[in-house]
């Protein structure tokens, strides 16, 4: 896996909106412009907490499925150590395979706590969440499209392996990063580069948004700025 950034880094891409960040990491070319961001589903429970930058820790998770039995402490120490191995700081990332995901649940405020202890700054999950007023003070960020009441038979199948939610595939180790906009994956290999090229974008659009306030606007012109002729 390539180096983690500085701390240096990530506080520069947290102060980035997602939106800007998904349009820095196109003018690489490393992906299609289709590719690496999640689908409107997965939503920021918190907008208020700004942006989440992290790494992501995953694993799947089935918690209705009728009649299970097993250990289930035994799956969330294996997620505990993983996220203490883990690059800080960590995003927890969850697959729901449940039967019926529109009624699971994978982190209330005990997992939320404890997994804050280790490093972990946030969770992303095609479940359900619930607790979310007594996570809040945590300042822990939620990706999820909604929240339950009940845990169900809550049980982690699988830790550290490539999941898929929200439409991407998400490896252990991967970047994220996340706002009120949206979650998307940031490539490793050009994750150093991006700031730079944010400021860039950001610099283009304010020039256009500009344009579009000044006298100087018309269609015709802005024919001339967008195409060159």
């Amino acid at each position: 896996m390539p180096t983690p950034l500085t701390l240096e880094r990530l506080h520069e891409l947290c102060s980035v909106d997602s939106a800007t960040v998904a349009n820095a990491v196109e003018a690489f070319g490393v992906r299609d412009p289709t590719e690496g961001f999640m689908g409107m589903e997965i939503r920021c429970q918190f907008p208020e907490f700004g942006v989440i930058c992290g790494y992501a820790v995953t694993c799947v998770i089935d918690s209705m499925t009728p009649g299970r039995r097993g250990n289930r402490r035994e799956g969330q120490m294996r997620l505990y150590e993983a996220i203490s191995a883990s690059p800080k700081p960590a995003v927890i990332v969850i697959e729901d395979k449940s039967p019926k995901p529109s009624h699971s649940c994978h982190i209330g405020d005990v997992v939320a706590t404890i997994a804050h202890r280790l490093g972990a700054i946030g969770v992303v999950t095609n479940g359900g969440v619930r607790d979310l007023e007594a996570i809040k003070p945590l300042r822990f960020h939620v990706f999820a499209p909604g929240v339950v009441p009940a845990h169900g038979t809550y049980m982690i199948l699988e830790v550290g392996v490539p999941v898929q939610v929200g439409g991407v595939q998400v490896r252990p180790g991967d970047l994220l990063h996340g706002d009120q906009n949206g979650m998307l994956t940031i490539p490793l290999e050009i994750a150093d580069r991006l700031y730079a090229e944010c400021l860039k974008v950001r610099e283009r659009e304010l020039q256009l948004k500009d344009f579009a306030h000044s006298r100087e606007f018309s269609l015709e012109a802005l024919r001339k700025r967008l195409l060159g002729s």
